[in-house]
């Protein structure tokens, strides 16, 4: 069974910095890429970056490039977000997934192509 489970999250102040971490178990991740994702009250699901399991460039929105880093310790099988220079409006709880629909220079942004879901974790950032 895929499990992934986020962690990190927490209250800051604009400016500040978070690292937000996946942990998967349960199945073969080299197939998949990791996408983060965020949901703010009262809005959609949004996506914000992605990354291959093994090589591959992440990608990030143009909203989070430049302060938002993704990496990942396959050794470890987690996946982390970093996040610098934070803004209010990055409030939301941060979702990780996996999806397979990725290629060269692509990930998904769907929510619907994503198949396995974390339960979240909130960031909330002060002004």
């Amino acid at each position: 069974q895929v499990q992934l489970v986020e962690s990190g999250g927490g209250l800051v102040r604009a400016g500040d910095s978070l690292r937000l971490s996946c942990a998967a178990s349960g199945c073969a991740f080299s197939a998949y890429a990791m996408g983060w994702f965020r949901q703010a009250p009262g809005k959609e699901r949004e996506f914000v970056a992605a990354i291959k399991w093994i090589g591959g460039s992440p990608y990030y929105v143009d909203s989070v490039k430049g302060r938002f880093t993704l990496s990942s310790d396959n050794a470890k099988n987690t996946v982390y977000l970093q996040m610098n220079s934070l803004k209010p409006e990055d409030s939301a709880v941060y979702f990780c997934a996996l999806t397979h629909y990725y290629g060269r220079g692509y990930y998904s942004e769907s929510v619907d192509e994503y198949d396995y879901w974390g339960q979240g974790t909130q960031v909330t950032v002060s002004s």
